[in-house]
């Protein structure tokens, strides 16, 4: 039994805190939204990102410092824009007992410097600190509703120290999320954040559905989508062999077509005719792929890696091209 917190209380990491308070766990969760706090602490249930599941093990606070002074495994499940900050926070006060788990994936902010990961930032900051606890990266397939209610789910948890994948493999596996053991946490992490530009696109395919949208469509920019993340991630360190399995193709194709992933919902907003600020608007969860997309078209120039696929994206996103014709170029070029 594990001593696990869960900084950040959205609708993924109350899902994880659900499946191992299920599990037999102690879990404390941290989150900054007063309402998340209250909803949790009287109605045992997260009704803005998880509703309809009660969680009466699960214990919550508001003070960052609970999570650090008692729990020996730290799981970062938050936005990526903002992880770094909470890191900055937690890292003079660890113990070097402590595992940090970062659920966040892709690129860090371009002054970060170094590979760009942002669990590169995370390790060269606990290095700056004189702390050496090890950073996992976990990621695959894994639509939070679904793992809440017990769907069977893989995942991969990934760490240079392939010993230290392990023990979180064994200790943090339940009846129904598998989480697998790699090395490649770079590979997992680019993954992991370049899927959702392909969600975007294929929510634009939904959201053209009574024109030019279809099945077809889709299916051709998956491909084309893939086959761009293979060059791409490849010039930026992945393993190759990562783009096969649950942090690549399997997260992928999950996050392109249900109809629960935040990111082929956006695409749809945007496919519907609706700009980017009022797509945004009506989501409360955060869809990484804007940034991401804009992170990657970013650093590609520097490999020489031509990106017509997430070049096309970019240009909707900054409202120069519709979604007709971001699909067209994407599947043309």
């Amino acid at each position: 039994m594990a001593r696990i917190g869960v900084i950040g209380l959205g609708n993924w990491g109350t899902a994880l805190a659900k499946v191992w308070c299920e599990d037999g766990h102690n879990v404390l969760g941290w989150t900054i939204e007063q309402e998340v706090y209250e909803s949790l602490m009287t109605k045992s249930v997260n009704e803005k990102y998880l509703s309809g599941h009660e969680i009466p093990e699960l214990q919550v606070t508001m003070e960052l410092s609970d999570i650090v002074e008692s729990c020996e495994i730290l799981v970062l499940s938050l936005p990526s824009g903002v992880i770094l900050e909470v890191v900055d926070r937690i890292v003079p006060s660890l113990r070097p007992s402590q595992v940090i788990l970062d659920l966040a994936k892709g690129l860090a902010p371009e002054d970060e410097g170094g590979s760009g990961l942002i669990s590169d930032s995370i390790e060269r900051r606990l290095e700056e600190a004189g702390k050496s606890n090890p950073v996992v990266v976990m990621t695959g397939p894994t639509i939070a509703p679904e793992v809440a209610r017990g769907v069977i789910t893989t995942a991969i948890v990934a760490c240079h120290d392939h010993g230290v994948a392990e023990r979180i493999s064994q200790r943090l596996s339940t009846e129904t999320l598998f989480l697998l053991p790699a090395d490649d946490p770079n590979g997992a992490e680019l993954w992991g954040a370049y899927k959702n530009c392909v969600a975007l696109a294929c929510g634009l395919v939904d959201g053209l559905k009574d024109s030019i949208g279809g099945d077809n469509l889709k299916a051709a920019l998956v491909l084309k989508g893939f086959s761009e993340g293979m060059v791409l991630l490849e010039a930026m360190g992945a393993s190759r062999t990562t783009a096969f399995g649950p942090a690549g193709l399997g997260d992928l194709y999950v996050t392109a077509t249900s109809p629960r992933s935040r990111n082929r919902t956006l695409g749809e907003k945007l496919g519907s005719g609706k700009s980017l600020d009022q797509s945004l608007n009506e989501m409360h969860m955060v869809a990484e792929g804007v940034r991401a997309t804009r992170m990657f078209l970013a650093r590609a120039p520097k490999l020489g890696v031509r990106t017509s696929f997430i070049g096309a994206l970019g240009e909707l996103l900054d409202g120069r091209i519709e979604a007709e014709d971001a699909v067209k170029m994407m599947v043309e070029n």
